[in-house]
């Protein structure tokens, strides 16, 4: 990206620990809602407890919520893709 007039970038690439950190949260949550009976609750410690709780009482909620957070990050490129056209 081209400096911009005071010498600095506008925008910045993000870094690798967050990309790795926000894929690997929405493969859990993917596996969670989608595939709940083959995930090794014991085996995650509290983690894995919290989540089969939600998965037992709440997992309409946590449907919802994973095309929720979909449709929301979607929306967030498009509107970044509609900002920067020049």
């Amino acid at each position: 990206m081209a400096p911009a007039a005071g010498g600095e970038a506008h925008f910045q690439r993000g870094s690798l620990p967050w990309f790795t950190a926000i894929a690997l949260s929405f493969g859990y949550y993917t596996w969670v809602v989608f595939w709940p009976q083959s995930v090794p609750y014991q085996s995650l410690g509290p983690l894995g407890l919290f989540t089969q709780y939600l998965v037992d009482h709440h997992h309409t909620l946590l449907h919802s919520g994973y095309w929720l957070a979909w449709l929301i990050h979607v929306g967030e490129s498009l509107y970044a893709m509609f900002l920067c056209k020049g």
